[in-house]
């Protein structure tokens, strides 16, 4: 029986529970790895245990990351932060990235990894940058609301096989610079990021839009789970 590779996945935190979308852990089990959720940890020794444990690591969606952690001030248009889970999830990128194993990272998931990696972002896309789309979406959350453009010569067009991709989207932040160690795989066709993956010998890949929102309904976003566990399975 093939052993199943251990998936870490981050998870949305308010002052008494942890909240996650079951879809993350469906996608990921169906994909073939075994999903666990991740908490914070307070203990640097916890941490590192855990990543002993981790085959690869999801930065799942939430609240906006707190911008002195890219050295700006706050936009009046920031939103909800989570102290801790920027603390927790920027650490553990860093030392993932590292040790080279996978990272996927979805909508907020995007904007953690670059941040960890020496990026910056769009605090508030709707009143920093000009003429952009609807990027939070008000039509059910499976249902793909505008395109997005992909590089022929990344990931991210050899897992879904197409140059456009319809996707969802729920976002008011976004990557602005993007971190030395990354390239950007996808825009949507107002120029807003919504891909990067490694320039490096890792697999590291990230998407602006919800994927597991989607993957029930149209299988090329199920593919960046396959892909992503797969390569989880060769560090196991």
């Amino acid at each position: 029986m093939t052993v199943r590779p251990i998936v870490g996945i981050s998870c949305s935190v308010d002052e008494e529970s942890l909240k996650l979308n079951m879809n993350y852990y469906q996608a990921v089990e169906e994909a073939g790895g075994l999903p666990i959720l991740v908490p914070i940890l307070k203990e640097r020794e916890s941490l590192h245990r855990l990543v002993d444990l981790l085959d690869g690591m999801i930065f799942s969606g939430g609240v906006d990351i707190d911008p002195h952690h890219y050295d700006e001030e706050p936009h009046p248009g920031l939103g909800q932060i989570t102290p801790e889970r920027d603390e927790l999830e920027i650490t553990l990128c860093r030392i993932l990235y590292e040790m080279k194993k996978p990272i996927f990272g979805i909508c907020r998931g995007i904007q953690l990894i670059n941040v960890a990696l020496g990026g910056t972002l769009y605090q508030d896309i709707k009143t920093q940058l000009p003429k952009v789309l609807k990027h939070y979406q008000e039509a059910p959350a499976y249902s793909p609301t505008h395109e997005v453009l992909i590089e022929k010569d990344s990931l991210l067009f050899s897992i879904v096989k197409r140059e456009s991709l319809r996707v969802n989207s729920f976002h008011h932040q976004a990557v602005k610079d993007v971190a030395a160690v990354l390239r950007v795989v996808a825009r949507a066709q107002d120029g807003v990021v919504e891909a990067v993956e490694s320039k490096n010998d890792r697999f590291v890949l990230a998407v602006q839009w919800h994927p597991e929102r989607m993957f029930k309904r149209y299988r090329e976003h199920f593919e960046l789970f396959k892909r992503f566990v797969e390569e989880c399975a060769k560090k196991g």
